[in-house]
């Protein structure tokens, strides 16, 4: 029965691809089969002690383990559901994003000992311009999968000079530098939180983050986000 309902709603509100738009078949969710199967997984969950990801961490910020979803490329066309959650209003896509990714590695032990989720955060007129912050709810993702709590009041964004998108490494430390302000520091004190970030290219806006966390004290600091910059 609850098959049939499924096709009766998907005729009258046919679902479609977030990453290309394509109308999804009953058994599709989210992605359809061609999305998914090209999307470039780093299977970092896999080793999160010591991958690519967590090298670009080194003499940066000292974290535990660290994972990404995929390999992206703004170029890339498996990646353009990251451009939509960013740019096109829709923060369904992250939270959805958010869930898949979750699902997918949780087998794996990654959540395993993580006390709280924290996403990176924007500033309250950026976030009121896009509407929403897209880190939020690729968190809210990983919680509808995992239940570790998500905490959105521990870090704030303190200033936003301009977008990293288009800035080298040491521009991008400078664009970032004391933008972030660590403003519940008995909320985190003792706990192993994970940063949740949408790209981690050079990993300076994680790092930023995690050293404003480190001055709660008793702080460990592990990060997850749906794509990694090669």
């Amino acid at each position: 029965m609850k098959i049939w309902i499924k096709r009766f709603f998907d005729i009258l509100f046919p679902r479609i691809c977030i990453n290309c738009g394509k109308v999804l078949s009953i058994s599709e969710d989210a992605f359809c089969v061609g999305c998914m199967l090209g999307i470039s997984r780093t299977y970092f969950h896999l080793n999160p002690l010591e991958n690519d990801m967590v090298k670009r961490f080194y003499s940066l910020l000292p974290i535990e383990k660290a994972t990404a979803w995929m390999f992206y490329s703004p170029e890339a066309y498996h990646s353009r559901f990251i451009h939509h959650l960013k740019y096109n209003n829709r923060p369904d896509i992250a939270e959805t994003a958010g869930r898949i990714m979750a699902a997918e590695i949780r087998e794996s032990g990654f959540f395993d000992g993580i006390d709280l989720l924290v996403p990176v955060p924007l500033t309250p007129k950026r976030k009121r311009h896009r509407g929403y912050n897209q880190s939020e709810y690729i968190a809210n993702g990983i919680n509808s999968i995992t239940s570790i709590p998500l905490n959105n009041k521990v870090l704030r964004r303190k200033h936003f000079q301009k977008s990293q998108t288009h800035l080298n490494y040491f521009e991008r430390q400078e664009n970032v530098r004391n933008a972030f302000e660590l403003i519940d520091a008995e909320a985190i004190r003792g706990k192993h939180v994970m940063l949740v970030d949408d790209i981690v290219t050079h990993g300076t806006t994680a790092t930023e983050c995690g050293k404003e966390l480190m001055k709660a004290g008793d702080v460990k600091i592990s990060v997850i986000s749906l794509g990694f910059t090669k």
